[in-house]
């Protein structure tokens, strides 16, 4: 029998000697779609960066297995090389870096390579570009510099399918979008999955609409650092309609 692709045991961290998850128990396999969701301070994007091994938090118990394998004492250098991939909810603009430098770089480590050529990378970055329905003009621009916040949450998802993860961490990446906007992206994230159905993805929300476009197989609400729920799509539509108020006494 196969490992899972993606499992939490047990999960404890603080920030700054601050509990924040106290005892989050998560297993992904290969295809999953996670949806968490939560009230504000629930400890949402902490997971997601525990899980990427931000080095801002500290767990202080519990494991994170990837395909088997113990990474809870790896790197979020060793982590991202392994397949683990975080979208950012605000994604830093790097001035002088262009877009396919950055890739071109991050494939490298991905791949573990020594080298990529130029062309490579451009072609595979033109064909997704394309397919993503993004002017070519952006892979020139500077990471993030002077972009929308439609155009960030679109370039990570491009970095997604480039890079080509086992596991991705989308944390909030409808945040500060329009419906519109929201839309592009979530379609962009299905066009990545289409092409990589073995990948699994833990999506972090506030908001029904881009379950609506992922649909996912699991909805988990997360209350003061832990998951007090798990259900199908039916959670995310009840959280729509009447809050947080009936899970925060299971906390």
């Amino acid at each position: 029998m196969s490992s899972p692709l993606l499992e939490l045991v047990n999960i404890h961290a603080v920030a700054d000697d601050v509990p924040i998850l106290r005892g989050v128990d998560l297993t992904v396999e290969p295809g999953e779609v996670h949806a968490i969701m939560g009230p504000n301070g629930a400890g949402k994007s902490t997971l997601s960066n525990v899980i990427m091994g931000h080095p801002g938090y500290r767990l202080t118990d519990g494991e994170i297995r990837l395909k088997g394998e113990d990474v809870t004492g790896w790197s979020a250098d060793e982590r991202a090389r392994a397949g683990v991939f975080l979208a950012f909810q605000y994604p830093e603009a790097i001035a002088g870096v262009s877009v396919v430098q950055f890739l071109r770089q991050a494939m490298v480590a991905r791949r573990g390579l020594s080298e990529l050529s130029v062309l490579e990378v451009r072609l595979a970055l033109a064909e997704w570009m394309d397919r993503l329905g993004m002017d070519p003009a952006f892979a020139e621009r500077h990471l993030n510099q002077g972009f929308s916040g439609g155009e960030r949450k679109r370039n990570e998802v491009l970095q997604m399918a480039l890079l080509e993860p086992d596991v991705a961490l989308l944390d909030e990446t409808d945040s500060g979008l329009d419906i519109d906007a929201l839309r592009v992206v979530a379609r962009g994230v299905q066009t990545v999955r289409a092409e990589r159905p073995a990948m699994g993805a833990i999506v972090v929300t506030h908001y029904v609409k881009l379950l609506e476009e992922i649909e996912p197989d699991h909805v988990h609400v997360l209350v003061d650092g832990r998951i007090v729920h798990s259900g199908g799509v039916d959670v995310a539509a009840q959280i729509d309609r009447e809050g947080y108020d009936a899970w925060r006494v299971l906390a």
